[in-house]
Order: structure tokens, then sequence, then C-alpha cells
């Protein structure tokens, strides 16, 4: 648990410390001129797309994000996400890939939410980002009865690189993000049996988001 706190705050650290430093800069760049003019965007994960296969592993994950762009630098947006878990989150990458189904859950566990993201360039075009997702979950069994309700905080912290395409119109942005989930509430005792053998945090997903600029 002190781990995984440590991980927050040094995460949350990093990205204040990123904000302040060039918060007061005045002189721009021909390419962030440009992107001025876009103050909206709209995009969402490669995982969006990968809704197939058998249904026991889908996870029927879909996200998307409506971003305002504050300044160049700056980005604010709005997330909505579901997606559908049929083993903890906390699992290592390496695990997760093996299909264990001795760490599948007796059911499958649907989480949705509506959060806040805030997104800011480092350098360039490489950038820090942190998402917070409230999120309501629905615990189901085997035969997909519903076993009970409950509410998960979960929080991500992404560094990335923006790829602009066609004058950044769209755009593209492979990043790598640890995720870290504080609150978990009202977990039937057969999932929390399953979850206690885990974090609640993960590190390093890749990742890539897909994205649209427009003007409003």
């Amino acid at each position: 648990m002190k781990k995984s706190l440590l991980i927050m705050v040094l995460c949350v650290a990093w990205l204040s410390a990123a904000y302040s430093q060039t918060q007061n800069q005045s002189i721009q760049s021909p390419d962030e001129k440009a992107v001025k003019n876009c103050r909206y965007s709209v995009n969402t994960t490669y995982l969006s797309f990968l809704n197939f296969g058998e249904e026991k592993t889908n996870t029927h994950h879909y996200e998307l994000h409506f971003g305002y762009r504050l300044t160049p630098k700056d980005k604010i947006g709005i997330k909505l996400a579901t997606w559908k878990m049929f083993a903890p989150m906390g699992i290592p990458m390496q695990k997760q890939l093996e299909f264990d189904e001795d760490n599948f859950y007796p059911g499958r566990l649907r989480e949705t939410g509506v959060g806040i993201t805030y997104q800011r360039k480092l350098w360039k075009d490489l950038f820090v980002a942190a998402e917070i997702l409230p999120q309501l979950k629905t615990y189901l069994d085997e035969d997909n009865h519903k076993l009970a309700n409950g509410f998960k905080l979960y929080t991500s912290y992404h560094l990335g690189y923006h790829l602009p395409l066609f004058k950044d119109r769209i755009y593209l942005e492979p990043q790598i993000h640890c995720q870290y989930w504080p609150v978990d509430t009202n977990v039937p005792q057969a999932f929390k049996t399953e979850d206690e053998k885990w974090n609640n945090y993960f590190l390093f997903e890749p990742d890539l988001y897909l994205g649209l600029n427009f003007t409003y």
C-alpha cells in the first residue's frame, strides 16, 4: 500500500512541476500558433476497436475523450469509459497475456464512469497527463445475474508523444501509463479473494490514442 501511495504522489508532483515550469512562457513556435486555432479535440484508445473474439475474455472496452486546449501546452478534458473485466486489473502484464483461468473472476465486473483529464506538453510534442475516473461497478455471476453494485476511484498517469497528421487535424498519441485505484468499495467476497492476490495498481501499460482536432 505504501508503495502504491508513493507512486501516486511522485506522479502528481511530476505533473505539477511540469505545469509550473513553463506557465509564464509567452513566445510561441509556428507549430504552437497553428494549433491554437483548434481549441477542441476528441479521441479514443485503440482498445475501443478491439472488441472481438471469445466472449469469455472480451472486455467490451469503449472510451471517449473530449478535450479543450487552454494554451498551446495545456489541455483539459472529459473522459467517458466503460469496460467489462474478467480478471483483476492488478495482474501483471505477463500474467494477463497467459489468460490463466485460475486467475479469472467467478463472473464479470462492469465498470463505467465519467471523469476529468489534464495534459501538459513538456518539450516539443512530449507530454505528461493525468486522468481521474470515478466509476460505478456492477458485479455479475457466471449466469450474468447481478450480485452487487460498488464504487471505484480509478486514476492513471501518462507519458506520451503527440504525432500530428494532416496539419494536426488528425493525430496519434503513443504512450505508456500507470494505473492506481485507491478506492474500491462493496466487492463481493468471491471477487475480493481474487483481487487480494494482486496490487491495486498496474505499472507501465502501453497504449495508443487516436484523435481529431477541430474548431467550433
